[in-house]
């Protein structure tokens, strides 16, 4: 068993193929694209590196690959919470503890030697991207930008010694059943009690949009566990890299005179389309996702959010009213609300209130250095 740390672009590759051919037989496996992929990992596009530090290992038996994982120390989470935490990330492996472990392990020696006094994850690189490993619900394919694992994974982490230290919930919602009149008649009634308006976003304008939805975003999830607050730069970029695959029909915006105070972004569940792409955008991955994303009928509530003095006035369920009318008259059969997490007892119960039923939980561990 060796691990190795990753040194050429050709190993970059391999680390970035690897769970295409670890899971190439699994029918709820969904690759991402390739090209997606390789901009993700590049320091040059994306703005995360500008305040991390990242390290990428492979486990080889018998001169294959079967396993990955990252070690990464986030300066932006420990000045932000005042700690010493690194994270591991992109954990792929076999069912083969011996080599879970030597990944783990050797992930856990680099962020000791960086100063970090605990490991937490997984977390692909942060909370402000898919992170979580997946314990209920692994007999499904996941949602857009979230993850999947096989069940094994869970005793291959929990064999090492990492210990839950907090769940994150997925939601589903069924739109058939839910009572779409008596939903519409509570959006009214809070609509007039809050003084508040709501718009949809306007892509013509993406830059005020992406400007009134980043001076929310921080402040609404500040004092959430594990928040980390995001770069102007990264939100731009993130922003940006949806812009594809935005629907101004699902960006909500709650504005209380003139000023946003809220808001909601609901994205179309592309993993319908990708879970068919092996990956590649060309030569006819490209039109599959063109045609197909008209006919997608589930969608992700991908985040919501309020700033803190607007709180407890049932706007962030006016916004997930509006969402619901909106999908419901696109024809969407259904949605996910994730994720929130477990100690977050007021968004659980709004979202088992808009009909949603708690169908999947991801987990972050932690562990000691």
């Amino acid at each position: 068993m060796n691990v190795r740390p990753v040194e050429s672009k050709a190993d970059m590759e391999r680390f970035i193929r690897f769970p295409m051919k670890l899971h190439r037989d699994n029918p709820n496996f969904v690759p991402h694209l390739l090209m997606e992929r390789r901009d993700f990992f590049n320091p040059k596009k994306n703005p995360f590196f500008e305040h991390a530090k990242v390290t990428y290992f492979l486990c080889e038996e018998d001169r294959k690959i079967v396993g990955r994982v990252a070690a990464i120390v986030n300066h932006a989470h420990n000045e932000f919470h005042g700690d010493k935490v690194g994270f591991f990330g992109f954990f792929d492996c076999e069912d083969n503890r011996g080599a879970a472990h030597s990944l783990l392990s050797t992930a856990a020696d680099w962020l000791k030697k960086q100063g970090m006094d605990a490991m937490r994850g997984p977390a692909n690189f942060s909370t402000n991207d898919e992170c979580g490993l997946l314990v209920e619900g692994t007999d499904q394919p996941p949602v857009f930008m979230m993850t999947w694992n096989p069940a094994y994974y869970e005793g291959l982490v929990e064999s090492f010694g990492l210990k839950k230290v907090m769940d994150l919930y997925a939601y589903y919602a069924d739109m058939t059943d839910l009572p779409m009149e008596k939903l519409t008649k509570q959006a009214d009634i809070i609509l007039k009690k809050a003084g508040v308006t709501v718009r949809k976003a306007s892509l013509k304008h993406l830059e005020r949009e992406i400007a009134d939805a980043f001076q929310i975003y921080n402040k609404a999830w500040e004092k959430n566990w594990g928040f980390i607050p995001m770069t102007e730069a990264e939100f731009t970029h993130a922003a940006k890299d949806m812009k594809m695959i935005l629907d101004e029909d699902y960006l909500f915006f709650a504005e209380k005179d003139g000023k946003a105070v809220g808001f909601s972004l609901t994205l179309p569940d592309l993993n319908r389309i990708l879970i068919k792409m092996n990956g590649r955008l060309f030569p006819t991955g490209i039109f599959k996702l063109l045609f197909g994303k008209k006919h997608i009928d589930t969608v992700r509530v991908i985040t919501m959010g309020l700033l803190p003095e607007y709180r407890r006035q049932g706007i962030d369920l006016l916004l997930y009213f509006r969402t619901i009318e909106e999908a419901f008259r696109k024809g969407v059969k259904g949605g996910e609300m994730s994720w929130i997490l477990e100690n977050n007892l007021v968004m659980n119960h709004i979202a088992e209130k808009v009909g949603g039923r708690r169908y999947k939980t991801y987990r972050f561990y932690e562990k000691p250095l």
